[in-house]
């Protein structure tokens, strides 16, 4: 892992002041701080947690536009993590799920953006069990190349950086695993196991329920919130995630890097199938379409 603090590059926003030549070095991503990064994620983690754990059983919930809860959590982490990486990267521009969004005039402009999502299933936070991650992703001419996901009620912070690895780090311990290592154990654990199939806790549909009826052989289907999804199908905790119910993208951004770094994929299903389309962000409208998420190794299954 790279621990040095190297000169940010400058032009972040606009991709017509930088020559090629220059675009190439800057995705190279050596000027990215991973400590620092790991740093702001796990202390907003922790302010999550402050009031998680708190007495204040209400959260001091309000209700937004789309009619999706929003929390003080989800406000102080915001406010940090965005303060934090104004200040760190004082050129790269931040698409938060709970900032006012630029004009597309302007975000179209940008070569690389943060997308933020400070506190992931707020359904989940609020009902307690557990299953919410802070998120912070980087984009590069609309593909992930850096990932920051942490699972505040677990201790766990997940990481990657293009060409750097993936890794998760247990915050208790401070003990940092290759994910790379813990997806070979789970591939001998999960040997000759049925296929496990990943569906959201709080969103689901029929199409989705169709879908998963037709895979058509054994499967162990498990109901988790957040990205924690992708991150257990990034270390082949899981097989396949039918996402056929609509997401943001600061909703997947983080987590996709790091599958990305784990060999994984995420493709784009459209008309009753699964297209070779990838999803791509800091589009015009930030609504991902459907798609299907897959394990790095899936072993048993070609999927429809």
């Amino acid at each position: 892992m790279n621990t040095n603090i190297h000169n940010k590059p400058t032009n972040y926003q606009n991709k017509q002041q930088q020559p090629q030549q220059q675009q190439q070095q800057q995705q190279q991503l050596d000027w990215l701080n991973e400590n620092a990064l790991i740093d702001i994620i796990e202390t907003a983690s922790q302010l999550i947690l402050q009031i998680y754990l708190g007495t204040n059983l209400a959260f001091d919930i309000t209700t937004k536009s789309d009619n999706s809860p929003l929390t003080l959590a989800d406000r102080r982490s915001n406010d940090y993590i965005c303060q934090q990486l104004q200040l760190l990267y004082p050129d790269i521009p931040i698409i938060s799920e709970e900032n006012q969004l630029a004009d597309y005039s302007i975000r179209s402009q940008y070569t690389y953006a943060w997308l933020i999502d400070p506190l992931d299933g707020t359904k989940e936070f609020i009902s307690r069990n557990g299953e919410f991650t802070v998120n912070i992703g980087l984009i590069y001419d609309h593909s992930p190349v850096a990932g920051f996901v942490s699972i505040p009620a677990k201790g766990l912070t997940y990481w990657s950086i293009q060409g750097r690895g993936a890794f998760c780090r247990d915050i208790s311990s401070r003990e940092d695993i290759d994910l790379q290592e813990r997806r070979r154990v789970n591939i001998t654990m999960r040997k000759n196991t049925p296929l496990r199939v990943l569906a959201s806790r709080s969103h689901t549909n029929q199409e989705t329920e169709a879908y998963i009826k037709e895979l058509g052989e054994p499967i162990e289907l498990l109901n988790v919130g957040s990205s924690i999804k992708i991150l257990w199908i990034a270390e082949n905790y899981a097989d396949i995630y039918p996402r056929l119910v609509g997401t943001m993208e600061w909703d997947t951004c983080a987590a996709h890097a790091i599958l990305n770094e784990m060999g994984g994929n995420i493709a784009i299903y459209e008309d009753h199938k699964v297209t070779d389309k990838k999803l791509v962000y800091n589009k015009e409208s930030l609504l991902n379409p459907y798609f299907i998420c897959s394990c790095p190794t899936l072993l048993h299954f070609s999927h429809k």
